[in-house]
């Protein structure tokens, strides 16, 4: 619903004699009308629920005209259902093929945020296609593009998706736009994610939940009984300076536009007539829009302000840092059970568990067996399942006992370097997914040196997005890969992400001066806020312009709401 109401919103719909729009929620349809269209994702169990209707309809002698409009394409699976079904003739199919909404000037969303689950979970690559497709679309826009990079096996699925349609279409010369493209899978890096945001924007969406680009801030924010819906991009002139900024930042910033504003507004005293017409119908109209953005924003710092005071916020940072660091472990341990003995909240307790899990590696059995143990009790036995699942994407491990699949995977490596080694490593990795978070971190310098204060408010690196205590991994690597031209000289990082990293370059035809300095950036699996102010820090460091394409915008919660199962 959301992504359809940035395209075409209710009012739109009406215009198009729409008479109704309901929500799919598998429950029978009331309504008089004689004609239904269904929008929906191509999914089986959707499917049944439509032959249902169908089917209901026609017990009782109702005759309508159905018709089912599948986005982002078709898929075979779902008409076979409706021919199972009895219905296949009584409806007509369709689909639209919505692949990017753009969210804003450097932000592109394919607003599928089942990708995650379906591709890293279930195994399901019906979406590679999807994802081939939506980069398609990017390069017959602004391609042909110099260089493709890419790390983890679900962009090199995709890659090879895109290129197969390239081969299919027609080529057109035309002068290149984007200069390097660089894919990358959400299960590269896990840490980042499971980092608790502290930038503006990552904190409004932690809190308020930003969907598609808008927010809706409640009564607490408006300070009225109604909530406002806002849309947070770079139109938005108080968010746009704030967006980035550590939050720490974020109400000085906030009063001296206050300030300014308010001098603003004093110009008009000792104003002539003419003077005044002129300020009346060239300012006051962007003050009042800059005057209510602002409180909103004001009110919506105090918000989150009080919600993070209550949850005893900097005792929490305190345990994610010693965590990055792998300080004080045994403390972090007790905080954790704390956290859960206490019923604080059951997502934040399992994010805990899974960031001390994927940066130690995997939990001493004593410890896994313990924590697991209180877990359930807190918050029921039927989140066995969601434990499953975590294990399987490797997010909460056991250590094992005595030599790992990993120490032995290294070893084959070094004495057999040839094609059949490789396929004998993808099957030691799939049987035990690893995190090699801490060997990483000293490979690629991903926690800074603590020796001096770190100044927020001039940040020296991409650390600043974690108050200084962490780089983001996959945003380092993409620095890496950059600075080298490759992944020459990473071979190290790549054995430990057990990547699949490629690098092809393309046909480099005329491009534009600036193009070289654009890098589109393709996450498959979601991208935090996070991580996109970490790379917009690095663009204007290094004087790239970076384009974040992501299948949805994901935090710590989403990832790991994605992955509960408590259907036992």
């Amino acid at each position: 619903m959301s992504p359809l109401d940035r395209i075409a919103n209710v009012s739109t719909l009406k215009q198009h004699e729409v008479d109704k729009l309901y929500k799919v929620e598998h429950k029978p349809i009331v309504s008089i009308s004689d004609q239904i269209c269904f929008l929906i994702r191509p999914r089986i169990q959707t499917v049944k629920w439509i032959c249902d209707v169908v089917n209901a309809d026609k017990a009782v002698g109702k005759f309508r005209r159905y018709k089912i409009i599948f986005t982002p394409q078709k898929f075979y699976a779902c008409e076979a259902v409706l021919e199972e079904q009895g219905v296949f003739g009584d409806v007509t199919t369709d689909e639209w093929a919505f692949y990017l909404l753009p969210l804003d000037e450097d932000i592109i969303s394919l607003e599928l945020p089942e990708f995650f689950r379906d591709n890293f979970l279930a195994g399901d690559q019906r979406w590679v296609r999807t994802a081939g497709s939506a980069l398609h679309l990017l390069h017959s826009l602004f391609g042909p593009f110099s260089k493709v990079y890419g790390i983890g096996r679900c962009s090199k699925m995709t890659y090879e998706s895109w290129r197969e349609q390239v081969e299919q279409g027609e080529q057109k010369a035309r002068h290149a736009e984007i200069g390097n493209v660089f894919l990358i899978d959400r299960d590269v890096d896990f840490v980042t994610p499971l980092c608790s945001q502290v930038v503006y924007e990552g904190l409004v969406d932690d809190i308020f939940r930003i969907k598609c680009g808008c927010v809706e801030f409640g009564p607490e924010v408006t300070s009225s009984d109604k909530s406002i819906k806002v849309m947070l991009n770079s139109q938005d002139k108080v968010f746009n300076e704030i967006r980035n900024e550590h939050f720490s930042n974020v109400f000085g910033f906030l009063s001296q536009k206050a300030r300014n504003l308010q001098t603003a507004y004093d110009k008009r005293r000792g104003m002539d007539i003419q003077q005044m017409k002129t300020f009346v119908s060239e300012e006051l109209k962007g003050l009042k829009q800059e005057h209510r953005l602002l409180s909103l924003h004001i009110s919506a710092s105090e918000s989150i302000m009080k919600k993070k005071t209550k949850q005893d916020f900097q005792e929490l940072l305190k345990t994610e840092h010693c965590l990055l660091e792998g300080f004080e472990i045994r403390e972090c341990i007790s905080f954790i059970e704390e956290h859960i003995n206490r019923q604080i909240s059951m997502i934040e307790s399992l994010r805990l568990l899974c960031l001390l899990s994927v940066t130690e590696n995997g939990l001493l059995p004593k410890d896994f067996k313990s924590l697991k143990a209180q877990y359930l009790q807190s918050y029921g036995a039927d989140h066995l399942l969601t434990f499953s699942n975590l294990r399987q994407l490797g997010l909460l491990v056991e250590q094992q006992p005595g030599e790992t699949l990993t120490v032995m995977e290294s070893k084959v490596g070094k004495l057999v370097n040839d094609r059949a080694a490789v396929k004998l490593t993808d099957a030691f990795s799939s049987l035990a997914k690893k995190s090699h978070f801490r060997a990483l971190s000293k490979k690629l310098n991903l926690i800074p040196k603590s020796e001096e204060d770190y100044d927020l408010r001039v940040p020296r690196d991409m650390a600043y997005i974690f108050s200084g205590a962490y780089i983001p991994l996959s945003c380092k690597i993409i620095e890496q890969v950059l600075e080298r031209d490759g992944w020459t000289g990473l071979e190290e990082v790549t054995r430990l992400i057990n990547g699949h990293e490629f690098a092809v370059t393309g046909a480099d035809p005329k491009s534009k001066s600036d193009a070289r300095r654009i890098i589109l950036v393709m996450f498959l699996g979601g991208c935090t806020f996070s991580e996109i102010s970490a790379l917009r820090f690095l663009g204007k460091e290094k004087g790239y312009k970076f384009i974040v394409v992501t299948t949805a915008i994901t935090n710590s919660s989403r990832l790991l709401e994605a992955l509960l199962d408590n259907n036992i």
